[in-house]
């Protein structure tokens, strides 16, 4: 008797170690998924970590897996906007200069403490007027302009944007985002917060957006017509819809 009693005391306490392991690791298992915020739906949750990952992401040293997105220009657009004013502003055309050139990566880092990140170059030279109101010969003049006077793109050949903090929540593969970042034009570097709707489909991420900046800020000086009755004003009005393949 005495030995059924012992094993059966074993048997016991073997069962309740077990049944407390199992609660043990649901518990840490549960909060971990609830601290994580950056969880796309409908995606696997990996137990070890509690987030899930974009498919193709790779593990790097940190622990966390990174999803690489490379900018590609030819499915791109980045546009900007110059009002017209003066006093004979209504005589005159708002200017829609495209950037035709630039390159750049995205990443997600679902889990870390900043899930994400932007990095762009923009060859200065690139941006030309694309507006059908002006003629042939009048484009020529302003994309002359625009570098010799504007920009000075032989001066300060690059346009750079370099994200510090990205905030924001992804849920099923939307990401409505806050892109906090240093932006450089014209030698000068201000901080921008630029709010964006990211979309994850495969291997492809798309941003859309706009944001303003005042022009007198990055000492970037204006044009005139008509002895200054027709000139462009301060605000400039930035906007994009960029694609990005995973690499």
């Amino acid at each position: 008797m005495k030995l059924w009693a012992s094993l059966a005391l074993a048997l016991w306490i073997v069962l309740a170690l077990s049944a407390v392991g199992r609660h043990s690791t649901n518990i840490g298992y549960t909060a971990s998924v609830k601290a994580q915020t950056f969880q796309p739906a409908g995606q696997p949750v990996n137990p070890t970590s509690g987030v899930t990952t974009p498919d193709g992401a790779k593990t790097e040293a940190s622990g966390f897996a990174v999803a690489r997105y490379r900018l590609d220009a030819g499915q791109s657009k980045f546009m900007v906007r110059a009002f017209s004013g003066g006093l004979l502003w209504f005589k005159g055309h708002d200017h829609f200069i495209a950037a035709r050139d630039f390159s750049g990566e995205a990443q997600l880092t679902p889990g870390a403490a900043s899930p994400a990140s932007l990095q762009m170059t923009v060859r200065a030279e690139s941006l030309v007027e694309t507006r059908d109101v002006f003629t042939g010969q009048q484009k020529q003049i302003i994309n002359k302009e625009l570098r010799e006077i504007v920009l000075e793109t032989a001066k300060y050949p690059e346009i750079t944007f370099k994200s510090t903090d990205v905030t924001g929540n992804l849920s099923g593969g939307q990401f409505e985002a806050k892109i906090g970042g240093d932006l450089t034009l014209h030698g000068v570097t201000r901080h921008v917060v630029i709010p964006a709707q990211v979309t994850l489909s495969g291997d492809t991420l798309r941003a859309r957006g706009e944001f303003t900046i005042n022009r007198g800020d990055y000492k970037v000086k204006a044009t005139s017509a008509l002895h200054g009755t027709i000139r462009v004003r301060d605000k400039l009005k930035f906007t994009f819809d960029i694609v990005g393949r995973q690499v």
